[in-house]
């Protein structure tokens, strides 16, 4: 039978990946990428460089294909059900990938930013495509770096405090408030920069753009200091690149207020 191997590939240094992801990618015959375009062509290249650092004797075979677009500008409501198209959208495409593209005894693979537990479609997309029935195949998952992870040990701090939660979450939920009973809080996917709602408050934040690539940004500090010099690093990134991903933990301090 056909077998997929879902691998964690880190926060984009190829000195990231784990032992664990080499064997899955000395393992693989053929490796599915969905290409977002000629703006973000830098991460297909470094999909490619990680597999020229680690199977350097070549041979790999590489299958492409365009990741469809999701509707950004839906909001509310119909957030929910727009991303739920995209999924599907991206399940007839690997749906596609691999009946047409992987033999029934090879093994293919997709190779997942930072986690494919954490903020990643790829598990859930797989599983809608074995529920179609159309094809057949295993899979196994290689946990990889978050860019959470990765984040903190750039900024040599940790996630939590001593007997303290640490939550993460997304710019849209921040945006309802700070999480109750929380003081440490990741949040990821915040393109409206909404750190800036607390830059009041007595909170610290460590933030992080392109982390583990050489285009790598990092700033921190208390947010009334260090939130208007990330505006400006984070708008002229996007404006050089096209395109940012980042994330942040914030660290309040309700001990000192």
């Amino acid at each position: 039978m056909r077998r997929i191997h879902v691998i964690g590939i880190g926060a984009g240094d190829p000195d990231q990946l784990t032992l664990q992801a080499v064997r899955a990618l000395r393992d693989t015959d053929v490796f599915f990428v969905l290409d977002k375009g000629e703006v973000k062509s830098d991460l297909t290249r470094l999909r490619h460089d990680m597999l020229d650092t680690h199977l350097p004797q070549g041979g790999y075979r590489v299958v492409e294909a365009r990741d469809p677009e999701r509707d950004r500008r839906a909001g509310g409501a119909a957030y929910s059900p727009a991303v739920g198209d995209w999924r599907s959208a991206r399940a007839d495409i690997y749906e596609r990938l691999i009946a047409e593209e992987l033999g029934e005894d090879q093994r293919g693979a997709f190779l997942v930013w930072g986690d494919p537990a954490l903020y990643d479609s790829t598990l859930g997309i797989l599983q809608e495509v074995l529920a179609r029935g159309a094809v057949a195949f295993e899979y196994d998952v290689v946990p990889g770096i978050s860019s959470v992870s990765a984040l903190v040990a750039r900024h040599r701090t940790g996630l939590n405090r001593v007997a303290r939660p640490v939550q993460i979450t997304t710019g849209r939920r921040l945006a309802e408030g700070f999480p109750e009973g929380v003081d440490d809080v990741v949040v990821m996917l915040d393109a409206q920069q909404t750190f800036r709602q607390y830059a009041e408050d007595d909170v610290d934040i460590y933030w992080g753009a392109y982390i583990g690539t050489p285009d790598e940004i990092l700033v921190s500090g208390p947010i009334a200091e260090a939130g208007p010099r990330i505006e400006r690093l984070r708008a002229e990134a996007r404006e050089r690149k096209g395109w940012i991903m980042d994330t942040y933990l914030l660290r309040r301090h309700p001990d000192r207020e």
